[in-house]
Order: C-alpha cells, then sequence, then structure tokens
C-alpha cells in the first residue's frame, strides 16, 4: 500500500548511517596518524576529536538533505 506521505528520512536512520559511516572514516584517519607519525596517543587524539566533529557536520548536511524534494521517489514517481 502506496502512503501519499513523502520519503523522507527519519532522524535515527540519519544518525545511524553518520554513525556507521564515521566508525570506518576514523578508524582510517587513526591508522594513517599512526604510520605517519609513530605516536598512538596522537593517532586516538586526532581520531577523537574527528569523529565528533565530523559527525555533527555529516548529521546536520543529512538532516538538510532529507528537506530537499529533489531526487527523492516520491517526486520522481510523481514525473
Amino acid at each position: 500500500m502506496k502512503s501519499d506521505a513523502p520519503d523522507k528520512e527519519s532522524k535515527v536512520r540519519s544518525a545511524l548511517k553518520g554513525l556507521s559511516w564515521r566508525i570506518i572514516a576514523t578508524l582510517t584517519i587513526i591508522l594513517i596518524v599512526y604510520v605517519k607519525t609513530g605516536e598512538i596517543e596522537s593517532a586516538l587524539e586526532i581520531g577523537a576529536i574527528e569523529f565528533v566533529i565530523k559527525y555533527l557536520l555529516y548529521f546536520a548536511h543529512e538532516r538538510a538533505w532529507a528537506q530537499i524534494p529533489l531526487g527523492s521517489a516520491s517526486t520522481i514517481a510523481k514525473g
């Protein structure tokens, strides 16, 4: 049964997508910093800072895009 409600991503889905991506990206930056500096403390500190900042930016970006109907399934179906 098709709903007339617009196809919008939930805040929880945006948060989970951001979290899963940030884990992958943060592990990557920790590895890069460790290989470059040889200092695990610096790598973990930079990774922690990067995780928080980029997660918040990603979430805000996702929520902004969720408000734009361009390219959503409902706007494509309306043609």
